[in-house]
């Protein structure tokens, strides 16, 4: 069992992560990996408390977990095919900006990293650094994704509001 913890977000407060290196993207086993985690994840939020997010049909869901793949693929260091869909906006800002259509509040951010981490989990054999170094992007770029507050507000983060630990965006 690795440590992989969950910090709160604080609305307005500038976030510093780090793209995951390759090291995970080889430590998981490539794509085919990368598809392994990914889909047993996605499957597992199919049945989540946040399953309303995505479509409820079974083929739509099929594209949008396809798609998602490739995004995490390619941040992870893969080969480029999430390129496209961005349209040549940087990866990180084209993500936070496509979850601005839903209402996202920090339990449903809890609820995403809690699958993220159980799927994690069950990748028996990966080394925990490599481990570590994704789950530690994926714990504070989630962060910029919540737009809801339990006041009541909206606030919509940008990637201007975060800061990458490792000099690049």
């Amino acid at each position: 069992m690795y440590d992989l913890p969950i910090t709160p977000v604080e609305k307005g407060r500038k976030v510093r992560f780090s793209n995951p290196t390759r090291r995970f993207y080889e430590a998981i086993g490539g794509e085919e990996g990368m598809r392994r985690l990914m889909y047993r994840f996605y499957d597992e939020i199919y049945e989540s408390d946040i399953a309303h997010f995505f479509p409820q049909d079974e083929e739509e869901f099929a594209k949008v977990k396809e798609k998602n793949t490739r995004f995490f693929i390619q941040i992870c260091g893969g080969p480029k095919v999430y390129d496209e869909e961005a349209g040549g906006m940087d990866l990180n800002e084209y993500m936070i900006r496509i979850h601005d259509e839903f209402s996202i509040n920090e339990k449903a951010r809890i609820e995403w990293l809690g699958t993220m981490r159980e799927a994690l989990e069950e990748e028996t054999g990966l080394d925990p650094e490599a481990k570590r170094e994704f789950w530690d992007y994926l714990e504070a770029f989630s962060k910029l994704t919540v737009n809801t507050f339990s006041d009541g507000s909206r606030y919509y983060a940008s990637l201007i509001e975060a800061v990458d630990k490792s000099g690049g965006n």
